[in-house]
């Protein structure tokens, strides 16, 4: 194609920006927590040619990593670039799109047929003083966390087997372990999942292999003190449709949803499945953990269906926004029954983007916190992102570690803007809640935006926010962001 689609995808706020001049020295408003001093990365689908298929979408596009700098002289600066896979530099060579569907290599150009076609685009990963690009379809990339250079393709020297790698990796805080996993570990449409657990100085100390029920589209999963919890939805993948052209994802209302449990240092033989409901299916778990009566709860952003239109049209699903009903869900399970059926219980209101702080993943907790729609909203939203409207509503949830969490605070945008996902910069003080940083995004006029960074109370996240950073250039909707603190910065030089 010689122009870019006229659909959501490539409209409005999710036109295309590409790369942008640096910007230093951003003045940054109202009173900067001492605690936020550091750099807020973020992921960015950005695609620099116009697709080959007019029905591509928004987590096509190439990947863009920003880092977004708090000095301490208290300034800002801001920098984004494209993240050079073999994919972008292939085609930046052809000066156009030679890769096809979305996860679909049978529908690329001969000239690259066998390159690496992942965009890491999705998450920003900070481990062990090393800076990944992400996307579940490939390996990571490894970027410079200064100059955001990119450095290469990583396989953790070598010892990485499997053929790619979630976007969506888990660190335990009190041990500095990195667990993550790779579907379609050995191929497009293949069952086979690797379960990887890294030691804190980044050697890939223990990768198995297993296979799920069926090949779903694991965009997540979590632990929990002593187990690996792996959430099957029916969103499946089929070679025969790939070979013929066809969509990667068709969602599969009839089948059966599945959470694999195993222990998280034990071996995946000893996996365990657990039945849920028919044709469910979640982006985004809040987290995992253990009751004291070792009942094993699992917590996520669950939908009746696939959120995304460009998987449920194709798949015969035809349902409007409106159709697509969810909730903060839990899934409850016994570790040590031979399997069985979960036990599902609505624990919150529905949306995504969960986020809690980094020294609670996989224990109990008490505090949530997630992005949602204002019922009340007096005025359109802000069309923008992979689902087409962008989340306009910041909501902290209490009581997570009781059978009944409650909605505590809530902060709600006028129409016309968006949340992007927040990250927890924790505080000093480990009484107090810390503070969510977050881009904001609002649509002034016909094709003009307005692109903030906002520092949030934790604690009073309905006060708004203590701080924020004006950004002057066009931004695109990001997928997920990592704080990484100036001092673990410092440490590299």
């Amino acid at each position: 194609m010689s122009a870019f689609p006229q659909t959501i995808y490539f409209m409005g706020a999710n036109a295309p920006v590409g790369e942008v001049p640096d910007l230093r020295g951003l003045k940054v408003e109202g009173d900067l927590p001492p605690e936020v001093r550091g750099s807020f990365y973020r992921a960015v689908p950005d695609p620099a040619f116009p697709p080959k298929f007019d029905n591509d979408h928004t987590l096509s596009g190439d990947g863009m990593v920003s880092r977004l700098s708090f000095n301490g002289d208290g300034t800002a600066d801001f920098i984004q670039k494209y993240v050079e896979t073999a994919r972008y530099k292939a085609e930046k060579a052809a000066g156009k799109a030679l890769f096809g569907k979305y996860r679909n290599p049978f529908t690329d150009d001969p000239e690259v047929q066998g390159t690496d076609r992942t965009v890491a685009n999705t998450t920003p990963i900070w481990h062990a003083g090393r800076l990944l690009m992400a996307k579940e379809d490939g390996r990571p990339y490894r970027v410079d966390p200064v100059t955001l250079e990119t450095l290469g393709s990583y396989d953790f020297s070598g010892a990485l087997k499997s053929e790619t790698m979630t976007a969506h990796v888990r660190i335990d805080a009190e041990t500095g372990e990195l667990f993550f996993y790779g579907y379609e570990a050995d191929g497009q449409a293949s069952t086979k999942v690797a379960y990887c657990v890294v030691a804190p100085d980044g050697t890939l100390k223990s990768e198995q292999w297993f296979d799920a029920p069926y090949c779903a589209m694991m965009h997540d999963f979590t632990i929990s003190q002593n187990y690996a919890l792996f959430p099957i939805y029916p969103t499946t993948a089929d070679l025969d449709r790939l070979k013929a052209g066809g969509e990667h994802w068709h969602h599969q209302p009839e089948l059966d949803s599945w959470l694999g449990v195993m222990p998280r240092y034990g071996n995946v033989s000893e996996i365990k499945w657990f039945k849920g409901p028919k044709g469910c299916h979640s982006y985004h778990m809040m987290n995992a953990w253990e009751d004291a009566g070792g009942m094993l709860h699992f917590d996520a952003c669950l939908n009746n269906t696939n959120a995304f239109a460009f998987i449920r049209e194709p798949s015969g699903i035809h349902m409007g926004p409106q159709d697509v009903v969810g909730a903060l869900t839990r899934w409850t399970v016994d570790p040590k029954a031979d399997g069985g059926e979960v036990v599902e219980t609505i624990i919150g209101p529905p949306g995504d983007f969960p986020v809690i702080p980094a020294k609670l993943q996989g224990r109990p907790y008490k505090t949530g916190f997630m992005l949602s729609m204002n019922p009340q909203l007096q005025g359109p939203p802000l069309f923008a992102g992979p689902v087409g409207v962008s989340f306009n509503m910041l909501l902290r949830l209490d009581g997570m570690d009781t059978p009944a969490p409650q909605v505590t605070n809530a902060l709600a945008l006028l129409p016309m803007a968006g949340f992007n996902e927040p990250v927890h910069v924790p505080a000093a003080d480990p009484a107090k809640d810390g503070w969510l940083v977050f881009i904001m995004d609002q649509q002034i006029g016909d094709n003009q935006f307005i692109h903030e960074a906002w520092v949030v109370d934790a604690g009073n996240i309905g006060a708004g926010p203590v701080a924020k950073v004006h950004i002057p250039t066009r931004l695109r909707p990001q997928v997920h962001g990592w704080w990484v603190p100036q001092a673990q910065l410092d440490a590299l030089s």
